[in-house]
């Protein structure tokens, strides 16, 4: 009896995991035939067009990702303090000592 409970259950789960591979065939079947669809009016001329447009684009996406890196740098924050410090030692040293 368990044996042919076993049988039928590779039965059923090899039947359930054909199905289930037929569907994804189809399912990206359909995905290449959209994509045949989408891409059958490109030339190559516009896809050499299309890559130097996005080279540019990424050009300028890393020039400004490196201003906005260049602003939050230690050392920019050290330079700002250095300038604070001399400021105030500026301010402070009126010929008087500070302090006991």
């Amino acid at each position: 009896m368990s044996n042919r409970y076993m049988h039928q259950l590779l039965l059923y789960s090899t039947f359930f995991i054909a199905i289930l591979a037929l569907f994804f065939g189809l399912y990206a079947c359909g995905r290449v035939a959209k994509v045949n669809l989408a891409t059958n009016d490109l030339d190559w001329d516009a896809v050499a067009n299309m890559t130097g447009d996005l080279a540019t684009i990424k050009k300028t996406i890393q020039t400004l990702n490196n201003r906005i890196n260049g602003m939050h740098s230690p050392k920019l924050q050290e330079q700002e303090l250095m300038l604070q410090l001399l400021q105030n030692k500026g301010q402070t040293s009126n010929g008087k000592m500070v302090g006991g």
